[in-house]
């Protein structure tokens, strides 16, 4: 016996499983203590130039660097105010200083 699936089955499954994703995303965001720190060994954050410390980047690799950038003055930057860490949408499942820095920084609406 031949079991077929329709096109119509597929569509719908595809339909419940588009609206489930999201929902399950709404359950909420790890908390920065259960996520572990970022290794500045990692090869994504070396390649982003993260630096734990922002007032330690080198200005000489990372000419658009300022002094007031830091993440948690990031865009990316999941944490709330006055949190020591934070998650980040760059770097996805780790926490990050508040007082760190990456290229990627982009600037809080």
């Amino acid at each position: 016996m031949h079991n077929k699936i329709s096109r119509r089955a597929v569509i719908k499954g595809g339909l419940i499983a588009g609206a489930l994703v999201p929902a399950l995303g709404m359950i909420g965001p790890a908390e920065a203590a259960d996520l572990p720190a970022l290794d500045p060994a990692d090869p994504t954050a070396k390649a982003l130039g993260f630096a734990i410390d922002s007032s330690k980047v080198d200005a000489a690799s990372n000419p658009t660097h300022k002094a007031d950038q830091k993440c948690s003055t990031c865009a990316q930057y999941q944490g709330k105010a006055g949190d020591a860490r934070g998650g980040c949408n760059i770097f996805a499942g780790k926490s990050v200083p508040a007082g760190g820095w990456c290229r990627v920084w982009a600037k809080k609406p």
